[in-house]
Parts: C-alpha cells; structure tokens; sequence
C-alpha cells in the first residue's frame, strides 16, 4: 500500500470524506500511467467493476512471514510485498501516522482499532492471490477490457491499476471497514506532502 500512488483532492479545500470509494478508485486509476487522456466515465466503470471485484473475493489467507520497518514515512509506504520468500514489509511509522490521523479526522468508526495494520495484511495478501493463476484472469474478464476481437471471441486486456483498487475493496470487505483504505491513503499522501512536514 503506498500513499504516492493516490492523487490528492483535486482542491485543496475539497473534504476528502466527500468523495465516495468508488471515485477514489477513478482517481487512482487516472494517475496511473498508461492512462493519461483516456475517457473520466470508462475509468469509472473500470473502477467500479474493480471493486466489485474485490469485495466480492473470499478471504485469502496468506503464508507471508510479517517484518516490522520503521523507514515508511521517507518511502512513503504502509506495507509492500516481496516473493522470494513470501514476506510482508510493514512499516510501524506509517501505521502510527495512519493511526493518528483516523483519531485527527474522526474517522475511528469507519477504522477502528488496529485495522488499519489489518487491512494493510488482507491488502498484500489479495495482491498475491491476483498475481497469478485464476483470480487474476476472473479480474480481467470482470473489468470487460477488450484489446483484441476475433469473430466471437474476444483478449481481455490488462488494466494498469485495477489490481490496486480490487486490493482496496477487498481490504474494506474483509476488515469491516466503513470506508475503503484508499480514502485513509489519500489524507496520508495528503500529510506527507504538505509543504514544510519533516519525516
């Protein structure tokens, strides 16, 4: 889960809780490379089929050892997978930080206690659930991303970022969240960037 890949507000004045899940998800997907330009209501559709998608999955467990990291906030980061072997980075100082800005806002319904790091686990797990085998061809079929057409049949293409927002929706699902991590990673990416923070 990082905080950079998210776009802030589009105002700086904009309520962050104003903008639904789903939105967040368009947002995502529109700072994405690869998708500069492309139609705002076909990356709605793409967001919203992406989070349906994955707050439709199962739980996934995961075998990944946990490593605790304190150097999140200069990367910018709240967890990050690695496969060899299957590890999950988590990094203390940004679950702090996320933790304190649930408190600031008053979002303690929507996360409560510890589900922040909860959610951060479920996110990485799914990540490794989609990266290979069925679930990441069931994603694809979902999105409906057509890239080749041959009589009645038909390539379903990949889309940059859908992952990261499937991710989200399942972390919100399986977690019992009120809203979906991306809006905590937004207010996150918002605080790191403010001019003048020191990490």
């Amino acid at each position: 889960m990082t905080a950079p890949h998210l776009a802030s507000p589009e105002r700086e004045w904009e309520d962050p809780t104003s903008v639904d899940d789903v939105e967040w998800g368009v947002r995502l997907l529109a700072a994405t490379p690869t998708h500069e330009g492309r139609d705002r209501e076909l990356l709605r559709q793409w967001a919203r089929r992406a989070d349906e998608f994955g707050s439709g999955l199962e739980p996934v467990p995961s075998a990944a050892r946990v490593i605790e990291r304190d150097d999140g906030l200069e990367r910018m980061l709240l967890a990050r997978s690695t496969s060899r072997p299957p590890t999950v980075e988590l990094y203390t100082d940004t679950l702090s930080l996320a933790e304190e800005l649930v408190d600031a806002r008053g979002w303690r319904a929507w996360y409560p206690p510890g589900s922040v790091r909860a959610a951060a686990l479920a996110h990485e797990a799914v990540h490794a659930h989609l990266h290979h085998g069925p679930a990441k061809a069931a994603l694809k079929q979902a999105l409906g991303h057509t890239v080749l057409r041959l009589g009645r049949h038909r390539v379903a293409g990949h889309v940059a970022g859908a992952e990261e927002v499937a991710a989200h929706a399942y972390a919100r699902t399986v977690c019992g969240l009120g809203r979906s991590p991306l809006l905590l990673t937004a207010a996150l990416r918002a605080a790191l960037t403010r001019p003048g923070r020191e990490n």
